[in-house]
């Protein structure tokens, strides 16, 4: 098999992962599934997407068919958050509320930022600890806070502590096995500043604009490092 051809196969491959997630999800929550939870589940599933960055040949330029999940699903979200009628899977699954509007915010800047991790920061550290971060923190801290966080606080929206100790946790675990499964290594250091600025910055993130302020955040890190 050419190298084209194998890189095409990949990404055909990611693509099915990421629809196949999208639709076990979509069809727990029609069996009552919580949605709060579908969402982060999908969340933290369409950031494991760039582990298939590994079986990519670089030596092509297909490489950067890496995208075509989220490209195919920034088009989606597009077109669903502004005709999308409210009984849409997208929008039952996606959305906090139910209004297909969710899907230009949130999801939308989502699929924005695993485009620019999958072609301008490939394989580099700083997009491997920056979806680490926000996939596994991001996903994982509204699901602790919410089930478990007694003690609440407030900047800009209500976050609890144990869900901003969960954000951390699960972040940092989330960079370093992005970075180890990837490049074989990782900054232990420079993956625990990221994930303490992150969630500095997630905690003082207006509603929605977390997937863009916290990878943001990350790549500005890494940028004045290296």
């Amino acid at each position: 098999m050419t190298i084209p051809l194998y890189n095409i196969l990949i990404a055909a491959i990611s693509v099915i992962y990421v629809f196949t997630v999208v639709a076990i999800m979509d069809f727990a929550v029609k069996k009552g599934f919580p949605s709060d939870i579908s969402r982060k589940v999908i969340h933290i599933a369409a950031g494991c997407w760039l582990l298939f960055w590994y079986f990519f040949d670089d030596s092509d330029v297909t490489k950067y068919l890496n995208i075509l999940p989220a490209a195919i699903w920034t088009i989606l979200l597009l077109i669903k958050g502004i005709s999308a009628s409210p009984n849409d899977d997208a929008v039952k699954t996606m959305t906090r509320s139910g209004d297909k509007k969710e899907l230009l915010r949130g999801p939308f800047y989502f699929t924005l930022v695993m485009i620019v991790s999958g072609t301008f920061l490939y394989k580099t550290e700083a997009a491997l600890t920056a979806i680490g971060i926000l996939a596994w923190g991001d996903g994982m801290a509204p699901v602790v806070g919410s089930r478990l966080g007694k003690l609440k606080y407030s900047l800009v929206t209500e976050k609890t502590l144990e869900g901003s100790l969960a954000f951390s946790v699960f972040g940092f675990l989330g960079a370093m096995l992005f970075n180890y499964f990837i490049l074989g290594t990782y900054d232990t250091e420079l993956i625990l500043i990221s994930v303490i600025v992150a969630t500095i910055v997630e905690a003082l993130s207006p509603k929605d604009l977390d997937n863009l302020l916290i990878p943001t955040a990350c790549f500005i890190i890494y940028y004045l490092v290296y």
